[in-house]
Order: C-alpha cells, then sequence, then structure tokens
C-alpha cells in the first residue's frame, strides 16, 4: 500500500544521504554514544513527521526533563548541583550538532556519587526510632518542591519519606490479627503501597502471628524499608553507563513527540519477539511514569487477565521474586522493571501495587507462555426480552505484515458479522473500548463492511499533500444497526473507524468524552540501515513519528481523538489518560474534508441520541460511576499527608469506608443474557479454558451499563427507521 511505498522511500533517500557517516570523525574511534547521538538526530531531522528546532529553547527541555527521569522525586541532587549543570542549560543544543555528551557524562558521574551518598544517608536514618507521635506532614507531589538546598536539608527529606515509607507497615503490623493474610503497607519515596510481610527468619508460620507492640512493630517495620532500599540499590548498582545514556537519548527523542522512541539492541530484540505473539511474562503492557509502570493494556488469557485484580491504570511500584523482599521500581528505568516482572513460565513475581482508586495491594502472578489468541476478535448473541443482538469485541486492529491473509482484523470481523447473521441478530454493537489501534489496512477494510463505498481516512506525510484511503467495494457486509463502543483509551486505528463511522452518520458512538487522541503513524528503522559500515556493533533502532491521520470531515483525531455521540462517566473521567496528557504531544490541525455521502440507512440519528442521552442522565448506576471517578481524582490530588499516625489512621480507615460503599458498583445486573455462538460452543468439550474465558466475560457483559445502553440504543434505531418506499440497499457482501 501507499504508506508503505513511502516508508521504503523515505528508508532509501536516509541510507543515501548518510553514507557520509563513514567517513566522518567516528570511522575509528570506538565512541559509540557519540555515534548513536548523530545518528539518531540526523534520522530524527530528516524523517520526523514535525522536526523540532534543536535551539536554546530545546536545550532547555532537555535539561528540565532529564535532570526529572533521573531524580523525580529529589532526593539524590542537591541545589548546588543543579547549579553546576546549569551552565550546559542554553548549550546541550550546541552538544548535540556537534555529538558533544559532556552534559551527559557530568550529570551521570554525580548521580553516581549521589547516590553512593544515599546509600548512607537511608541507612542512618533507619538506625534511629520514628516518633509517630509527632504532628508533621509530608507532600507527595514532589514536582512542586525544590531541590535540597544542603545536605543537611537532604537527610532530613530522606527521613519524612522513610517515615511515611515505614507509616504503613507500622499501621500493618500494629494492627494485623492472627491467621490474616500476611499482606502489610509500606511506604516508599512517598507512596504508600501493600506488601508481602517478610518472614525474617524464614521459618514462622505466618498463621500463628499475632499483633506486635507498638515498640516491636516500629522496630519491624524499619527493618523491613532498609532491606526493600537495600536491594534496590543493589539493583541500580548492577546497571551500566550505556544503560544511563539510553535515558538521556530518549529524552532527545522524546522532545519530538511522545511515540518516538530509541530502542536499544536489546529492547528492539524484545519488540520483535512482542510483535511475534508469543512471550514468556504476566500479559501486560506498561508505560513509565514518575510514580511507577503503570499497566496500559491488558493482553486477554494471560496470568494479569485471569488473576481479575489488576486493571488499566493500576500502577507497579515494587517488583519482588516468589515471597523475597520486593524492589521499589519507583523511578527505575521501564525496561529493568519489565526485565524483572518477566521471566520463566512457571516462576511466580509479586507485585506491590497502587490501584486506581488509590487502595494498595500485593499480587503474586506465575508467569506463563502468554499466547495473544485472546486478542483476536469475538463476538457474542445478546438475548433481551424477545429480539436478539451482537456484539463484537475488538482488542486491537492485529495483522500478520509479512502474511496478510494469514489472519487480521477485518478479515476475522467480517466471520463473527456472518455467523452474528446466521444467528439472527437485529442489531450489532462493535466494542473498541481499550483498543489501542494497529493496522491501517483493516481499518479500511473494517470500514467498508458497513458502508456501500467511499473515503474512510486521510493520510498525510511531512511537507507532501494528503492522500485519501478509499473502500472501493460496493458491497454491505452488515446494513443493520450499529453502535460503536470507546473509552479514554480507545486509540489511533479504533478512532479512525470511529471517526469514519460518525462522519457518516452510520452508527452511534457511546463512551467517553473523548477518546485518546492518537493521530499519527509510527514506523520502527534499524540504525544499522543507515550506515555503509559499522564497527560498533548493534546500534539499536528508533521508533519515529513519520505520518498523521485526518478524519473524512477534514479534523484531525490528534489530540482531541472521538467525541461520542452519547457521553457516558468511567472510572477514567478525570484521570490523566489521553494524549493530550502526554509529554510534547503534535498539536491539532485540519485539512480540506474528502467528498463522501452521509449514510442513506434511514435513521432518525438525532433523535436516537437524544433518547440515548435522557436515559444515561436518569440511569442511578451511571450516577454512581460519576460518584467514584470523581472520588477517585479526589484521592489522586491529596498530596498532602500526615505522618502522624493517629491522623493517617483516621484517614486510612475513612478510605476503607469509601472503598467499601463504592464495591456495589459490581453488583449491577441488566438483566441481559450473552451467549457464546454456536461454532463456538461445539469447541467447549475440547477446551474447558475457551468456555472459562467465555463464561467470565459473558458475566461481566451482563454487569455492563454501557452494553445494557448500547442495546437500548439498538432498539431505538429499528424503531426510529424512516421507511421510504421504493428505497434499496446496496448487495450484501457474501
Amino acid at each position: 500500500m501507499k504508506r508503505n511505498l513511502a516508508y521504503a522511500l523515505f528508508v532509501m533517500v536516509i541510507a543515501v544521504a548518510s553514507c557520509s557517516f563513514t567517513n566522518k570523525s567516528f570511522e575509528n574511534t570506538d565512541d559509540k554514544d557519540k555515534l548513536l547521538l548523530e545518528l539518531i538526530t540526523y534520522v530524527l531531522e530528516k524523517g520526523h513527521y514535525d522536526p523540532k528546532s534543536i535551539d536554546d529553547d530545546f536545550s532547555v527541555s532537555v535539561f528540565e526533563d532529564f535532570i526529572d527521569v533521573l531524580d523525580p522525586t529529589k532526593r539524590y541532587f542537591i541545589e548546588e548541583d543543579i547549579m553546576e549543570f546549569e551552565q550546559y542549560k542554553f548549550q546541550i543544543d550546541d552538544q548535540i550538532k556537534n555529538t558533544d555528551i559532556a552534559f551527559f557524562n557530568i550529570v551521570h558521574e554525580r548521580l553516581m556519587l549521589r547516590m553512593n551518598d544515599a546509600k548512607s544517608i537511608y541507612k542512618e536514618v533507619l538506625a534511629v526510632p520514628f516518633d509517630y507521635s509527632a504532628d508533621e506532614t509530608i507532600n507527595i507531589d514532589y514536582k512542586v518542591e525544590s531541590f535540597a538546598a544542603s545536605k543537611k536539608e537532604l537527610k532530613e527529606r530522606w527521613r519524612k519519606q522513610l517515615k511515611y515509607a515505614t507509616l504503613g507497615t507500622y499501621d500493618a503490623k500494629i494492627t494485623k490479627v492472627a491467621k490474616t493474610p500476611s499482606t502489610v503497607k509500606l511506604n516508599v519515596d512517598g507512596k504508600e503501597v501493600s506488601v508481602e510481610e517478610p518472614d525474617f527468619d524464614g521459618t514462622k508460620d505466618k498463621s500463628d502471628e499475632k499483633p506486635l507492640s507498638p515498640k516491636e512493630a516500629e522496630i519491624s517495620a524499619r527493618e523491613s524499608t532498609q532491606k526493600t532500599l537495600d536491594e534496590f540499590f543493589d539493583f541500580v548498582g548492577d546497571l551500566q553507563r550505556k544503560d544511563w545514556f539510553v535515558q538521556y537519548i530518549n529524552t532527545i527523542v522524546d522532545e519530538f513527540d511522545p511515540h518516538t522512541y530509541y530502542f536499544a539492541p536489546e529492547e528492539k530484540e524484545k519488540f520483535d519477539t512482542s510483535m511475534s505473539g508469543k512471550f514468556e511474562g504476566i500479559g501486560a503492557r506498561l508505560q513509565k511514569k514518575p510514580t511507577g509502570a503503570k499497566i496500559v493494556d491488558i493482553i486477554s488469557g494471560g496470568p494479569v487477565w485471569r488473576d481479575q485484580r489488576l486493571e488499566v491504570g493500576d500502577e507497579i511500584i515494587k517488583v519482588g521474586q516468589n515471597g523475597e523482599e520486593p524492589i521499589d521500581i519507583v523511578g527505575m528505568r521501564l525496561d529493568d522493571a519489565i526485565k524483572m516482572i518477566k521471566g520463566p513460565e512457571g516462576t511466580v513475581v509479586d507485585l506491590t501495587v497502587k490501584k486506581i482508586d488509590g487502595s494498595h495491594d500485593v499480587i503474586s502472578l506465575t508467569r506463563d507462555v502468554v499466547e495473544l489468541e485472546e486478542s483476536f476478535a469475538k463476538s457474542a448473541s445478546i438475548l433481551k426480552e424477545d429480539k436478539k443482538y451482537g456484539l463484537i469485541n475488538l482488542p486491537k486492529f492485529y495483522v500478520n505484515f509479512e502474511d496478510y491473509g494469514e489472519r487480521n482484523a477485518a478479515t476475522d470481523v467480517a466471520k463473527e458479522v456472518d455467523r452474528l447473521k446466521e444467528e439472527g441478530v437485529e442489531g450489532l454493537i462493535l466494542d473498541l473500548r481499550d483498543n489501542g489501534g494497529g493496522s491501517l489496512k483493516t481499518v479500511i477494510e473494517m470500514a467498508g463492511l458497513f458502508i456501500k463505498d467511499g473515503p474512510v481516512v486521510q493520510v498525510r506525510s511531512s511537507g507532501e499533500g494528503k492522500e485519501v484511503y478509499d473502500d472501493k467495494d460496493e458491497r454491505i457486509q452488515w446494513e443493520g444497526p450499529l453502535v460503536i463502543l470507546v473509552n479514554e483509551l480507545s486509540a489511533s486505528a479504533s478512532e479512525i473507524l470511529a471517526a469514519a463511522m460518525q462522519d457518516y452518520k452510520r452508527a452511534i458512538v457511546i463512551g467517553s468524552k473523548q477518546t485518546f487522541g492518537k493521530g499519527t503513524v509510527q514506523n520502527v528503522i534499524p540504525l544499522e540501515n543507515i550506515v555503509r559500515s559499522n564497527d560498533h556493533g548493534d546500534l539499536g533502532a528508533i521508533k519515529l513519528t513519520t505520518q498523521k491521520f485526518y478524519r473524512i470531515n477534514g479534523g484531525s483525531t490528534q489530540l482531541e481523538g472521538v467525541k461520542s455521540d452519547v457521553v457516558v462517566p468511567d472510572r477514567y473521567s478525570y484521570i490523566d489518560l489521553g494524549e493530550r496528557d502526554q509529554a510534547n504531544p503534535l498539536k491539532w490541525d485540519k485539512i480540506s474534508p474528502a467528498e463522501y455521502t452521509p449514510w442513506d440507512g434511514y435513521i432518525d440519528y438525532e433523535k436516537t441520541i437524544a433518547n440515548s442521552k435522557k436515559r444515561m442522565a436518569d440511569n442511578s448506576q451511571i450516577k454512581l460511576i460519576e460518584e467514584n471517578a470523581q472520588w477517585i481524582k479526589s484521592e489522586q490530588d491529596e498530596t498532602v499527608i500526615s505522618l502522624k499516625y493517629d491522623v493517617y489512621k483516621e484517614e486510612l480507615d475513612k478510605d476503607k469506608e469509601k472503598l467499601n460503599y463504592f464495591k456495589k458498583l459490581s453488583d449491577y445486573d441488566s438483566h441481559m443474557t450473552f451467549k457464546s455462538l454456536s461454532y463456538e460452543q461445539s469447541l467447549f468439550t475440547q477446551d474447558s479454558v475457551l468456555r472459562e474465558k467465555r463464561d467470565r466475560w459473558h458475566k461481566n457483559l451482563a454487569k455492563d451499563v454501557y452494553v445494557e445502553e448500547a442495546v437500548n440504543v439498538l432498539q431505538d434505531l429499528q424503531m426510529n427507521t424512516i421507511k421510504k418506499e421504493h428505497s434499496k440497499l446496496a448487495s450484501v457482501k457474501g
């Protein structure tokens, strides 16, 4: 397709233009860091969709972001370090152009020194008992904190952070009762978590444990925190200089946009493995955050999915191995955290998690070979009264790029549509919630299942005119009522399909106020393709933003996403999850619209939307979800925490009360019946795991108020269809 041709030409131009690399100052040097810096900045300037000027403003951004990446909780550097670094604040752009890495060198060397100082500081602090009756607080919003003015002030900062870290553990040890789960509260670096309580002598029977006295609990809590920090610094000590340099490179790369990224050689290998659809791990995709590793996607059928306790938005902040003391991953490079989380099939990993609702837990998972079968399209029939409807869940727009005909999202959805038609459904729901996108080609083909023909999406490359991608097949696979479900995590290809169906007025879009807002295309370019000869080994690859999507009405999906026809709240409503909340996103813009004709399926579009909005406004479950979303936001905004035990305990009890109150959200019942299709039911006798997966899915669907409203909308679409004499739909695809 055209996109692939454009990419191939781009790589050829880059390769030809960059042959001079073999004749420059790197020909006889082993300075791989400088070579990487020049290669990557060259590719960024020549190939990025919207290359930035590497100037003083760029320099300031790299300066501030790199310091923040290395020390987000401001527990290593002190004010005099920052003042010394500031001599480079407006010079980094010149250094990049001259392949000078002096800024990186001085910051890296100082970080190693300060981390070594920190080892002594935390041990000194933890050698002295904490006074939990003292009336003092800590602000865990470190962005508003300045760097410590002196080593004395830094030690006091560590004292407060460690007191907070130990306070939760102290509470759990002093209040626990015999035969309760061995889970305790622990706070490290200003973040409260829950962890499995350590068995210090390795022989204690946890079922016989008794609550400790205040003095015993205080001592034990400090021991637990020190062991955690000892293991963290042992792990950090194993990192090599090249690991820190990758952080510097990606700080530079990240200034261009949040989806452009440098893969070190081992990272590129893991990327290729993930694309193959099979790996050993827990079955979750993670995103780097200052407060931990955020879960952004859960792979169906994997350990996380089977366990059910983790969800998108949760943050992993500690990782332990099979009952061993967990290691803090706050501030750790994402790749290093993933190394700890992944592992051989059958081994156990203990994850200390901050839940999206603010609660904390330790979740132990047995690693497994994660197959992506459950990432493929699946469908169910819905029975309501005497009517039958169909639902297709599509987790992503998948494709085998080596063999498009092998299996892809478009052909699989077409099969599911045919199967649902055979079951006699009268309306169709396409669930794109949490669908982060995928293949552009599959989007165009899938849109063609629901419209006669015409444009689906517009694409523009840097400095070039737009290309309009059309469905040229006049046949229609499904001509009946259609609803599309989206949320804040529906991105990229999901937004293209939802936008096209909305612009054609072919479907009603139900979901969040707006979708994620990722309107860009990336290509992965191995850096070895850019040099004619190379004595430095594998140089890794860069994932580069090269194009931008636009709706057929001319508007970009970038930042704004797709605005739902019927807006309903969910737990993510007030959480910063979208493209607009990422660092350095590309801007929204618009181009001229494509020529298209809205759907002539005789639907009273506006009346149907009005009816749905009225139902949602009066729905008690929706009101409770809205209340829960607001409470979650308020908990996230609470950054000043009391270090006085009595006050801390009182707030903890209030939070537990609120959590219990919101548990009734899971009691909802739509009273609709969900069933697997006939072809799938015949597989259950040979595949009990598949039966379990589908039973669980159907149980969750029955509690899903959004699916219930989607069915209501399908009913309205049927009732509001305007009959026109002598009108005929296009032939149905067979």
